[in-house]
């Protein structure tokens, strides 16, 4: 432990951002950087806990006192090398993940946790800065091969654990580029693509093999893929968006988030879309349906688009400012979340329901009406629907960010005869085996939608028994 006192001595400082007005008329990444003295003195706060609630609030089990620690004395590559045990892209998760390590800080007690997932970015960009990481190729090849279906983050750190374990590689993508959901899922403005090329070439340089614009199940069989590799990896995501099947769901301007973002994902890319399939905010009235961190960047996109006016409607009541008290330290604190793109200008409302679309060929007003929540007991709180409540919201466009529901089925899965949860995500054993014996599965593909971290975290274990698998067979 560096500093005994710097909790005492050193507030909480964190980076900030770019001011909004230059922000919202390009798509750089907002978040601003500490320097390295001030960042240091972040990393002090760190009180080296007898037991890290932070340590078990982190997905991937980062051992953060440590390399908090290593910042301070100015050990950088200690610092990266302790990070890189647990979790191979520090550069991803520091710049996107909600941080359920710092809601289990202890300092956050009061509300001021250690900056963590700052501090991890700035360790991975540091790292970057003075060579530390770059390419290492296996010194031995097992001759075994693995087929890796999906290149998200549970699919690149399952086939990074894999090659450096000496096993063939071969990631198959459908995209015209490597990254999944963190490529065209999530806007520059918080993920620059150059960050997962960046990584993307290293990996290509210690031996992993990546095709892209292949469709695993169509443009190569689940056959030809079972008789090829020793081994199938699937970490193809729950890409089934959740759908809002209301009167007027078919009129032009209803789109899923997800078309709107990975557009301008590859707008910004360079890719020309044409004009007639463009989906376009600018001066339309913007009205974005769902909550959570994808509606918030497609708020975030509007702005950046040009939209007249963008409001985003909840099904679910408003959070508390603080946790409740049923929602205690040291678990994830439940609380009303502003982003970034929240600060750039949205109306917010919650307790809403979309009832129906208006508009003759194209939508021109949703009708919502309001709900309440009736808490019974321990069991989850029944939604009610408020008599004679219903009212008017003006939109051109309606982005429909209410989350995902499972992987896609047809295709790959249905033709491996694998067999589903009851959730419909693929059913794995507990060493992510499915049930085609040398079939695997990891990420979202098994979870569903849930955190980029959970996703790293559950490729590098089934790499782990995919490894045994293959070791064993030898």
């Amino acid at each position: 432990m560096g500093d005994p006192k710097g909790f005492i001595k050193i507030h909480r400082k964190e980076a900030g951002n770019r001011p909004v007005p230059e922000r919202i008329y390009d798509f750089s990444e907002v978040e601003q950087t500490l320097n390295t003295e001030d960042r240091k003195l972040q990393a002090s706060r760190c009180m080296d806990c007898g037991i890290p609630f932070c340590h078990w609030g982190c997905p991937v089990e980062n051992i953060i006192p440590e390399w908090n620690d290593a910042v301070y004395k100015g050990e950088w590559k200690r610092a990266i090398d302790l990070m890189h045990a647990t979790n191979n892209f520090p550069e991803f998760t520091g710049r996107i993940c909600p941080a359920p390590c710092e809601h289990a800080c202890v300092l956050n007690i009061d509300g001021s946790p250690v900056t963590i997932r700052e501090n991890e970015a700035a360790i991975a960009e540091y790292a970057f800065s003075e060579g530390y990481i770059k390419p290492k190729p296996p010194l031995k090849r097992s001759g075994k091969t693995v087929a890796v279906i999906g290149s998200g983050p549970a699919g690149l750190a399952a086939a990074d654990q894999l090659n450096k374990a000496g096993h063939l590689v071969t990631v198959f993508e459908k995209s015209d580029a490597i990254g999944g959901l963190l490529r065209y899922g999530i806007p520059d403005f918080k993920l620059s693509k150059v960050v997962i090329d960046r990584r993307v070439h290293i990996l290509e340089q210690e031996g992993i093999i990546f095709k892209t614009g292949i469709d695993a199940g169509k443009d190569i069989s689940a056959k030809e893929l079972l008789e090829k590799f020793d081994t199938i990896c699937l970490s193809v995501g729950a890409m089934k968006p959740r759908d809002l099947p209301v009167e007027g769901r078919n009129l032009k301007g209803v789109h899923y988030a997800m078309e709107f973002l990975t557009q301008q994902n590859k707008a910004s890319r360079g890719e020309i879309i044409s004009s007639d399939e463009r989906i376009f905010a600018k001066d339309k009235t913007v009205l974005v349906i769902g909550g959570g961190d994808t509606g918030s960047d497609c708020v975030g996109t509007a702005i950046r688009q040009g939209a007249k006016r963008v409001m985003q409607i909840e099904i679910l009541p408003q959070p508390p400012e603080k946790r409740d008290a049923d929602n205690p330290w040291p678990y994830y604190g439940y609380t009303l979340k502003t982003s970034t793109s929240h600060q750039e200008g949205c109306e917010r409302h919650w307790n809403l329901s979309t009832v129906k679309f208006h508009g003759k060929e194209s939508v021109e007003k949703a009708e919502v009406s309001k709900v309440e929540w009736l808490k019974n007991g321990f069991s989850r709180p029944e939604m009610k629907a408020v008599p004679d409540s219903s009212e008017m919201i003006e939109a051109d466009l309606v982005l429909l960010a209410m989350g995902f529901v499972q992987p896609v089925h047809e295709g790959l899965l249905n033709d491996l005869q694998l067999a589903y949860t009851d959730r419909n995500n693929v059913k794995i054993s507990g060493k992510y085996q499915t049930s085609v014996p040398k079939v695997f599965a990891a990420g979202d593909t098994v979870l569903g939608a849930s955190l980029v971290v959970r996703a790293i975290f559950s490729g590098r274990s089934a790499a782990k028994e995919i490894n045994a698998f293959l070791n064993a067979e030898s």
